[in-house]
């Protein structure tokens, strides 16, 4: 699944008046409605529109990743999707500033593919514990461990990973990437989880890091096997940073986009999708013909990200993504590598 763009709401063009508030919160609610109840909307509503108005002043989209809440995700963005399809399409607008709605390396990624623009992080404390569980010096360190073997770099790494790095992947391509280089053998980082399960599936030798991403990394094979004994007709959809013990309990495996295919192209009776919690809101409100079990892992950090945060972000113009020259361009160069292949 590419990124989905999102139709324009249809809003009043006269100043923010209270009047204009209310009707400007009303056809948000249009957006919303198969994922908010009436009763709770007034909570977002004021935000909301005014987000829509300080986009058309600032010249600016809003990038809403897959684990953001329904009020971000199906009412203020204008585009969403998993984090590379977030930063490819944002390289095809037209829009002079991007807001991301979701963590920090995610609004890396998109200033590396859109670095004329002026990319936002509504929260700088917005972080993930893949991305941080290596650093630029580790890559180094690696390289000279096992010399001449290239590195594969998972997409949720920060910038100055992605620089020491040969090519990048997402959780949706990692294996076709692995095989593209034509080596017997290569270093796959950060999830050992996701290096794992590529592993599995590749004659492709592969080293992998320690990290793991601390949303997936929580569901286990058993709580798999206590979802089937609650609905035994339930389909198990896992996202590959899950262990390779609850991707064997699945029925499918696959990245975000891909699990948001498989409900709206098969159209499963009951589904469970082990991923973060914000995921099967959204995707079960595009859905409806769909019953989802919704296990709850939330991921702390992406939940840093609000309408508030959004708001203020396009207000004040901050937090602005800066990548210094050097690290932007040999970042860059992973990244491009990646989509060549795609």
């Amino acid at each position: 699944m590419s990124a989905t763009v999102l139709p324009a709401p249809v809003l009043p063009t006269t100043a923010m008046t209270g009047e204009t508030r209310i009707s400007q919160a009303a056809a948000l609610y249009d957006r919303v409605r198969g994922a908010i109840p009436p009763i709770e909307w007034p909570i977002f509503a004021d935000d909301a529109a005014a987000i829509e108005v300080l986009k058309r002043e600032r010249d600016a989209i809003v990038l809403g990743h897959n684990y953001q809440t329904p009020e971000i995700f199906h009412g203020v963005s204008d585009i969403v999707g998993d984090s590379l399809a977030l930063a490819r399409e944002a390289a095809r607008a037209t829009a002079s500033v991007i807001v991301l709605a979701g963590v920090h390396f995610m609004a890396e990624t998109a200033k590396l593919l859109n670095p004329d623009k002026i990319v936002l992080i509504p929260d700088l404390e917005a972080g993930c514990s893949l991305a941080e569980s290596i650093t630029g010096a580790d890559v180094r360190l690696l390289r000279q461990r096992y010399p001449g073997v290239p590195v594969v770099t998972y997409v949720n790494t920060s910038a100055e990973v992605k620089a020491e790095s040969d090519i990048c992947c997402t959780s949706g391509n990692a294996k076709k990437v692995v095989e593209s280089l034509g080596v017997p053998e290569v270093i796959m980082i950060p999830d050992e989880y996701l290096a794992r399960n590529i592993a599995a599936e590749t004659h492709v030798k592969i080293i992998a890091w320690h990290g793991k991403c601390e949303v997936h990394e929580r569901f286990t094979a058993k709580d798999i096997r206590s979802y089937r004994a609650e609905r035994p007709d339930v389909v198990v959809l896992a996202h590959p940073e899950c262990s390779p013990e609850v991707v064997a309990e699945a029925d499918f495996t696959g990245s975000t986009a891909a699990m948001s295919d498989y409900v709206s192209q098969r159209r499963p009776a009951r589904v469970v999708m082990v991923t973060e919690c914000s995921m099967a809101d959204n995707v079960a409100a595009l859905n409806p013909q769909t019953e989802f079990m919704r296990p709850c892992n939330l991921c702390p950090h992406m939940k840093r990200i609000t309408l508030a945060g959004i708001r203020r972000a396009l207000e004040t113009m901050t937090h602005e993504v800066k990548i210094s020259p050097d690290i932007a361009a040999r970042a860059r160069r992973s990244v491009e590598r990646m989509l060549a292949i795609v």
